[in-house]
């Protein structure tokens, strides 16, 4: 073996080792690559480990959110619905009422009409069996000159007296004429608010089955996700509430009738919302806060749209408890504001009155029923009363309370006075002499111009029912020198 070779064959282990470890070190980076891969893939089941602050209703915030608003919209569609029905229904009380007030009107007016043609027939009887020759006998056979003056002035009274009378005649019969035009109008208008209140409750319904498809078709876990999903946002949306400052700072002190209507609202914690309900059992927002005011003493109105728009507005960081907070921009729900940041109110269908937070949902502004009461400090410093905040609740809707539709008031028959029956007393127009100046036939009223013997009006009235009589008893009245 000669040296060449030696270092040649010294050499080459080394090169071999350096080629065996580079041939090592290629593999194992080649095969990194493909580790990691391995590490990435998912497994089948995988486990998660929640790390702290992640939120547990994240998928179903992804999943349930838009159905929540959806919910939420329906809730809102039904009650601005259940408002425009309670509206319809405040209307056509009214307008029944005014209905009834004008028929009561009406037939007092006609009892008089009727008493005053009969008479303003018996005057005209009287005026026809004396005549002029009696007023003129009487002078005659007076005992002195002062005692014919006398006479003569009471008759030239009773002249004057039935002139007076005979206008009033005519103006109670115009009267008359103007109420029942009145009564008539009353009654188309009711007529008219009855189909609205109607069409009010058609829609109603419409939007209550939308709400009661959707909730019907959630499973119990839905429904107990999409509640927590909903307190959590009641909560968040307070928390901005109270941050924004907007409810001002410290508890401030209710009126007495505020007090009262508070305590009131209370004692209904439970009850379910029903609809078109204002008590005693069942109650809509709006039956709620109008009841609680009217047992406090101060009727307000019915609806919160009304209540909205009559009653006097006060900022929210001057609240006080028994105020009422309106929300939405339609002014579609409303409820009492208690202090300490929480209202009593009925929510929506399927849920019962409860306390809720008061920066819950979106508030409209708030509003004052006894704007003109101080602050009623006799009780002492404002405590909030110890309730608990109820908590979501999503569920089928209550059986409605609604009465069915009103009974439409019919169109009274208007009645007017006729003749009496021969034989009474009253003569008719052939009986009547001429030329001694008392009234002619035709100054005597016949016909239709006078109540019957019985004194119970009927047929149709009209303005010349009497207007014959009227004119005939004027006649007759200038008939006589008292007259003139």
């Amino acid at each position: 073996m000669t040296a060449g070779q030696r270092t040649e064959s010294g050499v080459r282990p080394w090169v071999r080792a350096a080629m065996r470890c580079g041939a090592v070190l290629a593999a194992a980076a080649l095969s990194l690559p493909v580790a990691t891969a391995a590490y990435a893939a998912p497994t089948p089941t995988p486990t998660f480990t929640v790390a702290a602050g992640a939120d547990p209703l994240a998928d179903a915030k992804t999943t349930l959110g838009p159905m929540l608003d959806r919910l939420h919209q329906l809730y809102q569609e039904a009650e601005a619905a259940t408002e425009q029905y309670n509206a319809a229904v405040a209307r056509q009380a009214a307008q029944q009422q005014q209905v009834a007030d004008l028929r009561a009107k009406v037939a007092s007016q006609q009892a008089a009409v009727n008493a005053g043609v009969d008479i303003a027939a018996q005057l005209a009887a009287a005026q026809y069996r004396n005549g002029r020759a009696s007023d003129l006998a009487d002078l005659m056979l007076a005992e002195n000159p002062y005692q014919a003056v006398v006479i003569a002035q009471l008759l030239d009274a009773a002249g004057r007296s039935q002139k007076a009378f005979l206008d009033r005649l005519k103006s109670d019969r115009a009267t008359l004429v103007e109420l029942q035009t009145q009564a008539e109008q009353a009654l188309v208008q009711a007529t008219a608010l009855a189909t609205q209140q109607e069409a009010a409750k058609t829609d109603v319904a419409k939007r209550l089955t939308a709400v009661e498809d959707m909730v019907g078709s959630l499973t119990g876990a839905q429904r107990s996700e999409l509640e927590e999903l909903e307190r959590r946002q009641a909560d968040e949306a307070q928390l901005a509430f109270l941050a924004s400052g907007a409810l001002g700072k410290g508890e401030r002190t209710p009126s007495e009738a505020g007090r009262k209507a508070v305590a009131w609202a209370l004692k209904q914690l439970g009850k379910d919302y029903v609809w078109g309900g204002a008590g005693p059992d069942v109650f809509d927002c709006s039956g709620l806060t109008s009841q609680a005011w009217l047992h406090a003493g101060r009727p307000i109105p019915r609806t919160s749209q009304e209540q909205w728009a009559q009653l006097k507005h006060v900022p929210l960081n001057q609240m006080r408890p028994g105020d009422l907070v309106v929300y939405f921009g339609g002014a579609t729900h409303i409820g009492m504001y208690i202090g300490g940041g929480l209202i009593v109110q009925a929510p929506h269908t399927g849920d019962v009155v409860k306390i809720t937070k008061v920066g819950a949902m979106p508030i409209l502004g708030a509003v004052r029923p006894d704007p003109d009461s101080g602050a009623d400090d006799r009780g002492g410093e404002w405590k909030v009363p110890q309730v608990t905040v109820g908590p979501p609740r999503i569920a089928p809707s209550k059986p409605t309370t609604v009465p069915p539709r009103p009974t439409q008031p019919t169109q009274p028959t208007p009645s007017k006075p006729t003749t009496p029956t021969t034989g009474t007393g009253t003569p008719t127009g052939s009986g009547t002499p001429t030329g001694s100046g008392t009234p002619t036939g035709s100054g005597t009223p016949t016909g239709s111009g006078t109540p019957s013997g019985s004194g119970t009006p009927s047929g149709s009235s009209t303005p010349s029912a009497t207007a014959s009589a009227t004119e005939a008893a004027s006649r007759s009245a200038s008939a006589t020198p008292s007259a003139q």
